[in-house]
């Protein structure tokens, strides 16, 4: 369960995510937290730069892996605005991260694009107990699923289906 004590690392996330839809990139934003409660990393959606895989889940798993210890790692919450999608879900389970909070779901977002007339994305729509089943997951966090929602709805405004 998501302690009120959690809301200020997800509401960082839709921080990110704004950040993200600020710099023409699909609103994403995920913070790395120690499991004392120290913010260690965060990374916003930089998949506009051409680099599919750089999404902040997949990001800061990268940057875990080369700085932290496995027992770092493993103590450690992905806090992120939506759910991983399947490679960043495996990623965070190759380094052996810890917990996973998230806003919004897969299905969620899914629905929204779907109302948005985006495109689907470009694998199939997974959760993370299905990729990465011996991960702590939770989410979705109904109090700030709205908050995302809109950044996904403005970025398909401004960018709208592809022609």
């Amino acid at each position: 369960m998501v302690r009120e004590s959690e809301l200020p690392y997800l509401r960082r996330c839709v921080e990110l995510a704004a950040e993200a839809l600020d710099a023409g990139d699909a609103p994403f934003g995920s913070v790395l937290v120690a499991g004392d409660g120290t913010v260690l990393a965060e990374e916003r959606n930089r998949v506009v730069s051409g680099d599919g895989t750089r999404h902040p889940e997949f990001d800061l798993a990268r940057w875990s892996g080369a700085r932290l210890t496995p027992e770092e790692r493993a103590a450690a919450t992905v806090y992120t605005s939506g759910e991983h999608c399947p490679m960043c879900a495996a990623a965070h389970a190759w380094v052996g991260l810890g917990r996973i909070v998230y806003i919004a779901s897969s299905r969620q977002l899914a629905s929204w694009l779907d109302e948005l007339g985006a495109p689907p994305p470009p694998v199939r729509t997974l959760s993370v107990r299905e990729v990465a089943p011996g991960v702590t997951v939770e989410g979705p966090v109904a109090e700030l699923a709205d908050d995302v929602r809109e950044l996904h709805r403005l970025f398909h405004l401004k960018h709208g289906p592809p022609v």
